[in-house]
């Protein structure tokens, strides 16, 4: 059993209750390998930002979980070498599914884990989610669960349509289980396809695909339902149009690729969504930054060549994430 204290992490408790407080969201950054990471504590430390490094089950197995969890501890000495003198960092497990895994992720070291139960039905989504909760808050772990579904595909998470959150179910879910946060659906979707395009509507002057908005009336009902509670959005990437462009420029082939735009996530970090989640944008600006390099460089193949310009690519797009759309800058002095 590894204590996450131990490795200098914190749990989600304060960093909420001051986001929801200040209005403003915490960055919730996905990473499956080093310059993710480095991106992601550089632009954090940089910023002053608090920041909960997200974990997938997919990355878990891509990665190993013991790897991740010293990764973990060495972007807290890392953000300290940064000049960030009391980082506060959050190690997360995303959409966790069974109760073995989260327990996993506790043992290992893990300050927040997130039961993912919202595929099941009501009654059986609280029972999965008290277990969790009973357990990792022995440890003092945080958790997170979700109710509604979020259509998409990323990683090991896929649904063909989404279900907007109910609100007269929020309070009897979130006292029953004892969860943390609860990650709600209003409109979001995982991946960079969000939505299709006859969803969208055809900006005339652009010729791009407008999405549809957020329901952010779901997310008022929800907010007096539970005022004060922490809320979460899945499925928050903007899917940046220079970023999928450059891919495509370089012989990528991603057609249609629609995400959230800024405006509505600034909306909804100024309410009690205090956590958003973000992890394509970052695949979007490594996979631009590395195909660039590899058409206009093709004898090179030293890796640090084109995952250095990979890692400042993502350093840039999680900056202005965190000063620009979330609003979290210099909130962990």
């Amino acid at each position: 059993m590894v204590s996450y204290k131990e490795l200098g992490l914190v749990n989600t408790v304060e960093m909420f209750k001051k986001a929801v407080a200040g209005g403003y969201a915490i960055p919730a950054f996905n990473f499956n390998n080093m310059e993710q990471m480095q991106a992601i504590i550089q632009a954090c430390a940089e910023t002053k930002s608090p920041v909960i490094l997200q974990v997938s089950s997919g990355a878990r197995k891509y990665a190993n979980q013991t790897i991740l969890r010293y990764m973990a501890e060495g972007a807290v000495q890392y953000a300290k070498e940064l000049g960030w003198e009391h980082p506060q960092i959050c190690l997360h497990l995303d959409h966790g599914d069974t109760f073995e895994l989260c327990k996993s992720c506790v043992d290992m070291g893990f300050s927040s884990v997130m039961i993912d139960a919202s595929s099941l039905p009501f009654e059986e989504n609280i029972k999965l989610t008290k277990q969790v909760v009973e357990y990792a808050h022995k440890y003092d772990v945080t958790v997170e669960a979700e109710l509604g579904v979020l259509a998409g595909v990323e990683d090991e998470v896929s649904a063909e349509e989404s279900h907007y959150t109910k609100p007269e179910e929020v309070i009897e879910f979130a006292t029953r289980s004892g969860c943390d946060s609860l990650a709600i659906s209003i409109g979001t979707s995982h991946g960079a396809y969000k939505f299709k395009p006859e969803q969208c509507k055809v900006d005339p002057a652009t010729g791009r695909l407008v999405p549809p908005p957020l329901a952010f009336d779901v997310l008022h009902e929800i907010e007096k339902k539970l005022p004060g509670f922490p809320i979460v959005l899945h499925g928050s990437s903007s899917v940046p149009q220079d970023e999928v462009d450059t891919i495509n420029k370089y012989g990528g082939a991603l057609k249609a690729a629609v995400g959230i735009p800024e405006e509505q996530l600034r909306e909804a970090a100024k309410s009690a969504v205090c956590k958003i989640n973000i992890d394509s944008d970052s695949r979007l600006a490594m996979t631009a930054a590395i195909r660039k390099v590899f058409a206009e460089k093709p004898a090179e193949f030293d890796p640090r060549k084109y995952l250095g310009p990979a890692r400042d690519s993502m350093k840039k797009l999680y900056m202005h994430k965190i000063i620009n759309v979330l609003g979290s800058a210099g909130k962990a002095e």
